[in-house]
């Protein structure tokens, strides 16, 4: 199933490139003309991470530190975090256009800001898996998309098989920050040994850090020496 739903989003990617050659392209966000996805003006208006933050978590910090204190009193098992947007408006709306909307130049284009700014060093890629239900309401993985053309452009594997859901959870958007670590612990198992390997954990979205924390933990139980989020986007609420 996986498999097919992989072709099938292959397919849709190079029939909307098609359809961005033959018909002028759009600002997904304004509707204006636009050569990429968005146009000058909205990407200049994209809420940025700026700044100090976190090593570890990529939450904002006063003035460079080691950790931020919510990661020095409980670290998690991730070691660092590179995020490329804070998740807020409008770019809160490019997630959900991507997630809901099947508009697959989000991810192109998150993948782009991504590769713009700092990035991690690793020896694979990894994305987020979603379960097999949402992987099937859904029709593709979001952090996929965002991964192919991270790896591409980085030369590295793309790892889709050695990490999977081995569960169903509540989505996390649905519950308290307060309650999501306990929502997906042992939601992760990995198959393969990464033998001291450094992960490079791609996804959408990074909010309170429990499901890209559990994804850590079931890397490393796979033998992982060192895990990295890469995040499109980052929520900056509070710390995890």
């Amino acid at each position: 199933m996986s498999h097919d739903l992989s072709i099938f989003s292959r397919l849709r990617q190079l029939a909307q490139a098609g359809l961005d050659r033959l018909l002028p392209r759009a600002c997904l966000l304004c509707g204006a003309r636009a050569q990429a996805a968005l146009c000058p003006g909205c990407i200049a208006d994209l809420p940025q991470m700026a700044g100090y933050a976190c090593p570890v978590c990529a939450l904002p910090l006063a003035a460079p530190a080691p950790a931020c204190g919510a990661c020095l009193k409980t670290p998690p098992a991730f070691d660092a975090t590179y995020a490329a947007l804070r998740y807020t408006f409008p770019v809160d709306r490019l997630v959900l256009m991507l997630k809901f909307q099947h508009r697959l130049a989000s991810a192109d284009f998150f993948a782009q800001r991504m590769l713009a700014g700092a990035h991690p060093e690793g020896a694979v890629i990894v994305p987020v898996p979603l379960s097999r239900q949402r992987l099937r309401e859904r029709g593709f993985n979001q952090a996929v998309e965002i991964a192919r053309p991270l790896a591409r452009a980085l030369a590295l594997p793309l790892d889709l098989v050695s990490l999977a859901r081995t569960r169903e959870t509540v989505p996390q958007s649905r519950l308290p920050w307060r309650a999501r670590r306990g929502n997906v612990r042992h939601a992760f198992a990995c198959s393969v040994d990464f033998a001291g390997r450094t992960a490079i954990v791609v996804d959408d979205v990074m909010t309170t850090g429990a499901t890209l924390h559990a994804v850590a933990r079931a890397l490393k139980d796979g033998g992982a020496g060192r895990v990295v989020n890469w995040v499109a986007t980052r929520a900056v609420k509070t710390a995890i």
